[in-house]
């Protein structure tokens, strides 16, 4: 028996409501909620202590009349956003949080016989790059190292060569661009089952190796954090304000990726990544990225959806001066804004 027009166009306009709903749904819990209540409520908190600081100057320079409504507004107001941000927060993880989480099974590959390629990136690192060579060399999972020299005027390539290194200059400049250089010479030459992708002035250590192999089966991505504090020397580059600001991006990328991956320190350059995994994942990385590419690395990753792990690795005193985002608090107070403006706006050339 045929439907009459009605009765099928009440059909029609049922199914079409029920997709909207759901396209709707997915459009607005995809949204990064918890970073963005993370926001608020970090605006909120500044205006209620610059509302009571104010109480300073109202009562020793005798500006109460004058400041009081400023400092009444701020303090009083400050409570919508952080209203907000304690909503989007509770939103996300109390109704988003299950249908962000992946369905993926534990993972658990054999990796007995893995080999790895390290990759190091180097600049001026004449003092340190040749027993860096020799250390990760020596270990028996390498097969081969590679080191990236980012147009140093010293003898770094020299030393390199010599300690037993293949040698590539990459001739742009840029801490991202020497990363992605080293990234395609492994996947274009070497054949072993991973990349180890690491620095040549010998704050991280090849014996690390053993443990981003432990965790590997279990991940496309290794990540070595440098946040046990056990594990970190007592004097290296990585200061107390580096230290807090480096987990504060970190907890702020895995607010934005809520369910896929718990993240610690977002500027270790040691990390282990699987050869497949890191094919599927060039295209979508920008070497134009200076000294934030880590984060920007992480950030490009769990949007892909691939698997992503932290293991504890020792963090020892650089050779040499650093140029990186560390050789101050100033600088590197530069680079983890422009990672937050990364994570939060999109990636562009810094």
């Amino acid at each position: 028996m045929r439907k009459n027009d009605n009765s099928w166009t009440g059909e029609r306009r049922a199914g079409f409501d029920r997709r909207g709903f759901r396209g709707f749904y997915r459009a607005v819990s995809s949204q990064p909620w918890l970073m963005y209540g993370v926001y608020l409520f970090l605006i909120g908190t500044g205006m209620y202590l610059a509302g009571v600081m104010l109480g300073v100057p109202r009562l020793l320079l005798g500006l109460d009349a004058m400041l009081r409504p400023a400092a009444a507004w701020l303090v009083w107001y400050s409570g919508v956003p952080m209203f907000l941000g304690i909503a989007f927060a509770l939103m996300d993880l109390l109704i988003f949080f299950d249908g962000k989480r992946p369905h993926r099974q534990y993972r658990e590959d054999a990796m007995r016989e893995a080999t790895v390629s390290v990759a190091l990136t180097a600049y001026n690192d004449e003092a340190s790059i040749g027993d860096a060579v020799a250390d990760f060399i020596a270990h028996p999972r390498v097969s081969e190292v590679i080191v990236v020299s980012n147009n140093s005027a010293d003898r770094t390539e020299e030393v390199a060569a010599r300690a037993g290194a293949r040698v590539v200059n990459e001739p742009e400049a840029g801490y991202g661009r020497c990363v992605y250089r080293c990234y395609r010479e492994t996947l274009r030459a070497a054949t072993s089952d991973f990349i180890v992708l690491c620095e040549g002035d010998r704050t991280f250590r090849a014996a690390d190796i053993d443990k981003l192999i432990a965790y590997s089966p279990h991940a496309d991505i290794v990540n070595g954090t440098r946040t046990v504090e056990v594990l970190r020397e007592r004097k290296t580059q990585l200061t107390t304000f580096m230290f807090y600001g480096n987990l504060f991006v970190a907890k702020l990328l895995e607010a934005k990726h809520l369910g896929k991956g718990t993240l610690t320190d977002v500027g270790t350059t040691y990390k282990l990544v699987r050869r497949d995994a890191l094919m599927r994942l060039m295209p979508a990385l920008d070497p134009s990225v200076n000294l934030e590419f880590n984060a920007h690395f992480i950030d490009r990753a769990l949007a892909a959806g691939l698997t992503y792990i932290e293991c504890p690795i020792t963090f020892h005193p650089r050779v040499g001066v650093s140029k990186g985002g560390n050789t101050d608090n100033i600088r590197a107070l530069k680079v983890g804004f422009r990672m937050i403006r990364g994570v939060t706006f999109g990636w562009r050339a810094g």
